[in-house]
């Protein structure tokens, strides 16, 4: 098992974090995000409604809190921001604690929507000790790589896999100076790249989820990416594959030609 390729670090986070967080958007069960805690993942992203996430959550924090990233954040509203400190104290005190390790403003998808006061509020957080790191979830990606080089914000949340590879010349050239850590999500691009794009051969080879994480953490820029198994079976799954370690070069070739025949006939979802 790599542990280099397993773990990874996060600007302001003083533990080592597992590369694969935990999302229960797909409602897994509470039984399966315990098992991911036995299984030695600690980021977990939750929102404020994900009530399998947050009940869980409260409970193994009580006896070490220093162990686990928690990663939360207030959703961008698009008519209208959402008061972000109310957001910020309403986590609080759902997960019973006294700071969130990454507090994100979710879903910015175009620069406008991510007004100065936001990012001088997400800030402000971070001066007070209620939040370790500030940063946005984004689906524009020239405007991920233009905050990368402003360097004031510490994580940035966005799309990543083998059908949709813009971040590889928007935003991770950009990571250099200031070294933001980087979150994807959609590994599997909604099981897109789990399925036979039209034209493939009818034998020729399909991924497994555990090839699309291994694809994504193979990429040096990214730090962590966020798995949403439906249940325990697919949460042991994905760990089986990524600790098989990075991707081989046939293998990372054979996932970009298939992601390109994914992305040739999807391209009305990208």
């Amino acid at each position: 098992m790599d542990q280099d390729f397993l773990y990874t670090e996060l600007p302001n986070i003083n533990i080592p974090v597992h590369r694969l967080g935990l999302s229960a958007t797909n409602r897994p069960g509470r039984k399966t995000i315990y098992k991911a805690v036995d299984e030695g993942l600690n980021l977990f992203f939750c929102y404020g409604f994900d009530t399998q996430m947050t009940s869980v959550m409260r409970d193994v924090v009580k006896t070490g809190r220093d162990r686990f990233v928690l990663l939360t954040g207030a959703y961008n509203l698009i008519v209208g921001h959402p008061n972000l400190r109310r957001t910020l104290e309403k986590r609080l005190r759902q997960l019973n604690t006294d700071y969130i390790d990454l507090f994100l403003f979710l879903g910015v998808m175009k620069e406008k929507q991510l007004t100065e006061h936001v990012i001088e509020e997400l800030c402000r957080f971070r001066e007070e000790g209620k939040i370790r790191c500030a940063g946005i979830s984004c689906h524009d990606r020239k405007l991920v790589g233009k905050l990368a080089d402003e360097g004031e914000l510490d994580v940035f949340m966005m799309r990543y896999n083998a059908a949709h590879r813009g971040a590889e010349q928007d935003i991770f050239p950009h990571l250099s100076q200031h070294k933001p850590g980087v979150i994807s999500y959609t590994a599997t691009r909604w099981r897109y790249l789990l399925k036979r794009p039209k034209g493939w051969h009818e034998e020729g080879r399909i991924p497994t989820a555990g090839m699309c994480y291994r694809f994504v953490l193979s990429n040096p820029d990214v730090n962590v990416c966020l798995t949403a198994p439906s249940n325990i079976k697919q949460l042991e799954e994905n760990l089986e594959g990524i600790r098989k370690g990075p991707l081989n070069e046939d293998e990372m070739e054979f996932m970009r030609k298939f992601g390109d025949a994914v992305h040739h006939t999807k391209k009305w979802f990208m």
